[in-house]
């Protein structure tokens, strides 16, 4: 079904448009910048906390503002590359033309930060109306004319469903090895998970063993992990493909990966020769299965104010204290346990790593170990693992298990991770986000409603179409970040703009996957209702939406 009526501008000429869009983007993000760092500099002409915290609403909308340029220009960049690659069809279009034009529509009118938070360059940034036309060039006026239209809209979902079996709705923009790992990763969780994953989340059911053992079989805890540790040696943008997938089939099996991704990181840049040789490889085999055991109950992101301690007698660390937000603990192998080692020093700089060994536990007995017990935390979703509050009561940990057999870098080591983390859960959040829209689209052309198919409803269309748009530009952003990454450059920053727009896209494509459902999509026995409370968590863990926008806006002022 072709959608050539709907598309303005030749290809090349929307690349060109797309790239430009981009840098007048980015030189308002510069200039909001500007105006921003004006509130919140001190006499000494360095940030003021204090003016930064008072000044949260203009600093998280800058974080959005140049979370949304940064979307633009990648756009822009996909664009340009599947060009040059012959790649560049209609659907491709598409998304690229109504992606740009209603992201560069609400850059410049307003973006909401949540359902009830709008930033907008005049005011809430300190822009005035006719400042802000400056930066309203030609290329960004054809976008947003051209852009978000009915006709597109509607040409996009007729493209859709002539090609349902692909599996993305254009072409991802990644290499052919990546497309092949991302086949195999879908046909595992088609033949494994989806049609499963359902009852595990209703009957609040571990993954079954046997799951886990076939996701080891394929590689999946040892993606990243250098060969020479046992472990694949792939890029992060792999793990973003492997991540998608698995969390598109269920988000507990998407976040399996997550803990060995965190262990084995903090391991490869924390860690001796002696623990990398003796962890990784049995990380990487699936043999041992990691947690993160960081959070505690009055801590929450103020890691700073950790007081889980740890005493060294001899040839042990024993562990005292309280942690929570603990997922998959019980059939954990290993803890990577964040503890006070120097109540001497305050902050950050008192706290130190531990690997702490377990045996694996059951329903009926979590904890078989010495000074370690445990409550569940039941929760709306992101089931399959179970969360948990601990409590540590002279819990040995031996000596040699200090992370990098070093004190008080515990904090230091964490932040390492960070990038990784935040770059898989991105990935997740797009994998959640494309289940709710693979469920919406079949209930659309399924459900029929007076004598024809939702799908032919165009404000059912209309949300079938954004979530496809917002979910490329969701993956594009994730990439790009992987891609950083893998260069060996430092992308705290594109890694947050990543995990921040991609969290809010999956919990947009959940609800709006529930309302084409109506009633059916409020009954537990449909998934959309699983999808919808999978989504939500993912703007809460791996740093808030709240602490995510202020990393970012403070890494933006720093800059300017």
């Amino acid at each position: 079904m072709s959608a050539s009526p709907a598309i303005q501008s030749q290809p090349q000429d929307l690349v060109t448009l797309a790239k430009a869009a981009g840098e007048s983007a980015k030189a308002l993000v510069a200039e909001a910048t500007r105006r921003v760092r004006t509130r919140i500099l001190g006499t000494d002409g360095r940030i003021d906390a204090g003016k930064l915290e008072a000044q949260q609403h203009a600093a998280h909308g800058l974080a959005w503002l140049a979370t949304y340029a940064e979307a633009v220009a990648e756009l822009g960049g996909y664009a340009e590359r599947l060009q040059a690659e012959g790649r560049f069809g209609e659907t491709e279009a598409l998304l690229v033309r109504i992606g740009a034009g209603e992201y560069l529509d609400q850059l410049f009118s307003g973006i909401p930060m949540s359902q009830g938070e709008m930033v907008r360059p005049t005011g809430s940034l300190g822009l005035s109306a006719k400042e802000v036309a400056q930066y309203r060039t030609e290329a960004v006026e054809t976008l947003i004319a051209e852009g978000n239209t009915p006709d597109n809209r509607a040409a996009l979902v007729a493209l859709m469903r002539d090609g349902s079996g692909a599996a993305t709705v254009g072409a991802s923009g990644l290499d052919e090895d990546m497309e092949a790992i991302r086949s195999e990763m879908r046909r595992f969780g088609k033949a494994e998970v989806v049609d499963k994953a359902h009852a595990w989340h209703l009957q609040n059911a571990y993954i079954p063993m046997e799951v886990v053992t076939k996701m080891a079989e394929l590689g999946v805890f040892g993606l990243t992990i250098p060969e020479e540790y046992g472990g694949m040696g792939m890029p992060k943008t792999a793990m973003c493909v492997v991540s998608e997938e698995l969390s598109r089939a269920y988000i507990g099996v998407g976040s399996l990966g997550t803990r060995s991704e965190i262990a084995a990181e903090l391991i490869l840049c924390g860690g001796t020769e002696e623990q990398k040789q003796r962890f990784l490889p049995k990380i990487a085999s699936g043999d041992i299965l990691p947690t993160a055991v960081f959070t505690e109950p009055n801590t929450g992101s103020d890691l700073a104010s950790l007081r889980t301690r740890a005493v060294q007698e001899g040839d042990v660390w024993k562990i005292t204290g309280n942690k929570t937000w603990i997922t998959h603990p019980v059939r954990a192998d290993i803890m990577t346990v964040l503890v006070r080692t120097k109540p001497e020093e305050k902050g950050h700089r008192g706290l130190s790593m531990l690997i702490a060994e377990k045996p694996r536990g059951t329903d009926a007995d979590p904890f078989p170990v010495q000074g370690l017990s445990g409550g569940e935390i039941e929760v709306l979703g992101y089931r399959g693992m179970k969360e948990y509050e601990l409590a540590f009561e002279g819990f040995e940990v031996p000596a040699g298990n200090l992370l990098g057999e070093v004190e008080g870098k515990g904090f230091a080591q964490l932040m390492q991770t960070f990038e990784s983390a935040r770059i898989q859960t991105a990935a997740r959040a797009i994998g959640v986000a494309q289940s709710a829209l693979d469920v919406g689209l079949r209930y659309a052309e399924e459900r029929v409603q007076f004598g024809k198919a939702l799908v032919n409803f165009p404000r059912v269309a209309d949300k079938l179409a954004m979530m496809a748009v917002e979910i490329n530009i969701a993956r594009q952003l994730t990439y790009f970040s992987a891609r950083e990454k893998d260069a060996g450059k430092r992308c705290d920053l594109e890694a947050g703009m990543a995990k921040l727009l991609g969290a809010r896209v999956a919990w947009a494509a959940a609800d709006n996957a529930l309302q084409i459902h109506g009633g059916n999509g409020f009954a537990l026995e449909y998934p959309v209702s699983r999808i919808l409370c999978d989504a939500r968590i993912l703007s809460i863990f791996e740093g808030a939406a709240e602490i995510q926008a202020q990393v970012i806006a403070r890494r933006l002022l720093e800059a300017a």
